[in-house]
């Protein structure tokens, strides 16, 4: 209702707890369009190796090689069918992705010409393999990680062999790093562990730089065990090898259920268990499992930030070529925590106020939401270093009282400013009509300021009769 400051609250329902940060549309981007289209980084998910077999439906859409073909714009993660459909459609939803699937019956190759051949990807993610790759795959998939693409490999517990083969996503996993024609030597630096535990909340290390923890998908705290393996880590063998999530009283180099790691120009992630990426909703007759909106983990932030970080939305491997830019987070007090600190902002925007929820932590920035004739803004200088990609992202909530469903009449603008204060471009631009509960993620590439020092500038503008209040947390412009 409409009020001070200080006695905003919501009027939209809220779902409690973490479960709104990880719910359904937690990661889903709204109506806004960025001014720049950002970059399309493409994205192969493998299906080519038994990933449906069994209780698994490691697919982002019947739909196969293109997910489009079953929905060309997808709004809800039901709208393509599969047990990661969260994960493609919140990619999707970005606008910076094009996704494909490589179908049953396939092979992976590197060199070709067609759309999923290994050349025309930035990343390659497999999930939970259940055949061996032949020799040629092992070939073209180590090739294709040393001439700089980003390789995903989400593994499952010892024993998990869905297709009955004798064969499991450890054995897998471990023959391609150690049985290939390109180097057999432990050269991502770990070793998937023999393993089968059955339930565990691994937490993340502290790494307020690392950009898979801290990226623009959200900040990762905890992902979930549901019968998963670890990792153990091999630094003298690949010194850029790195734990982020330990099991339960594991640190170093023994128990990591989430490592990243680097080979040649490219980039490698290891995931410890498939039922973090499991969203629940498959195909019919599959028992599957929610990890993905787990209420005491943040595993879509986890998957959505690793396949930027594997992409080169935030750096690194492009489908055979690399970037020179240093990965970083360059925005300061991105989550808001030390209250106004390095953000510029109308008073009492930045708060810890129970009138609304912060995504993450205490604090967020809250625009208007008074019900009066009421302009907010919040803003931070930001030099983008030359030649690097720039991808800013940040979760917006919005709630209001206004009625109708086809007039803006409270705003909020996103724009890019210079020195001088001559608006450089409007990101994307909301209002009372992109109400809705929960957090929802907003990306945009700003590759096209990168060597300039420019001003990201929220605006919220509000009538004079009806509350909206627009919700900002978890700001992150991510480079390299």
């Amino acid at each position: 209702m409409p009020g001070t400051r200080s006695s905003r609250r919501r009027l939209t329902t809220a779902l409690a707890g973490l479960g709104l940060l990880l719910g359904g549309a937690a990661f889903q981007l709204g109506t806004g369009a960025p001014a720049h289209a950002a970059a399309q980084h493409r994205i192969l998910f493998d299906n080519a190796h038994a990933e449906t077999a069994g209780n698994a439906d490691w697919i982002i859409s019947t739909s196969q090689p293109d997910p489009l073909g079953q929905d060309s714009s997808p709004s809800a993660e039901t709208d393509w069918t599969g047990a990661l459909s969260s994960w493609g459609v919140a990619l999707e939803k970005t606008g910076s992705y094009s996704l494909k699937t490589l179908p049953q019956g396939s092979a992976l190759s590197y060199g070709g010409t067609s759309a999923t051949d290994l050349s025309n990807v930035d990343t390659l993610v497999l999930p939970e393999p259940n055949t061996l790759f032949t020799a040629a795959e092992k070939t073209a998939i180590m090739n294709f990680v040393k001439n700089g693409g980003g390789l995903f490999m989400i593994s499952d517990h010892t024993g998990a062999d869905r297709n009955n083969d004798g064969e499991d996503a450890v054995e897998i996993f471990n023959d391609l790093m150690t049985n290939n024609s390109v180097d057999s030597t432990d050269p991502f630096g770990f070793s998937i562990d023999s393993l089968s535990i059955s339930s565990d909340h691994p937490a993340a290390v502290n790494d307020s730089t690392d950009p898979v923890l801290h990226g623009s998908f959200g900040t990762v705290t905890k992902s979930l065990i549901a019968s998963g393996t670890t990792a153990t880590l091999k630094p003298a063998d690949n010194p850029g090898v790195k734990g982020l999530l330990y099991r339960t009283g594991y640190s170093g180099n023994t128990g990591a259920f989430f490592a990243t790691s680097t080979f040649g120009s490219g980039r490698v992630a290891f995931w410890g268990d498939s039922s973090p990426i499991d969203d629940g909703t498959g195909q019919s007759g599959n028992t599957l499992y929610d990890g993905w909106n787990d209420s005491g983990a943040t595993d879509a932030a986890l998957a959505l930030n690793a396949t930027a970080w594997l992409s080169g939305a935030g750096g690194g491997g492009t489908g055979g070529g690399s970037t020179s830019c240093t990965a970083a987070q360059l925005l300061g007090n991105s989550g808001f925590e030390s209250g106004s600190t390095v953000w510029s902002a109308t008073s009492g925007v930045i708060t810890n106020s129970t009138g609304e929820k912060a995504r993450s932590g205490s604090y967020y920035a809250w625009l208007d939401g008074n019900g009066t004739a009421t302009t907010d803004t919040l803003a931070q200088s930001v030099t983008i270093p030359s030649g690097c990609p720039a991808t800013l992202g940040f979760a917006l909530h919005v709630d209001t009282a206004e009625t109708t469903t086809s007039t803006a009449y409270d705003t909020l603008k996103v724009q890019v400013v210079n020195g001088s204060g001559t608006v450089l471009a409007t990101l994307a631009a909301y209002s009372n009509l992109d109400a809705a509960s929960g957090y929802t993620q907003r990306t945009f590439d700003l590759g096209g300021y990168a060597g300039q020092t420019v001003t990201l500038r929220f605006t919220g503008t509000e009538g004079s009769k009806y509350q909206t209040s627009f919700v900002v947390d978890d700001t992150a412009l991510q480079v390299g």
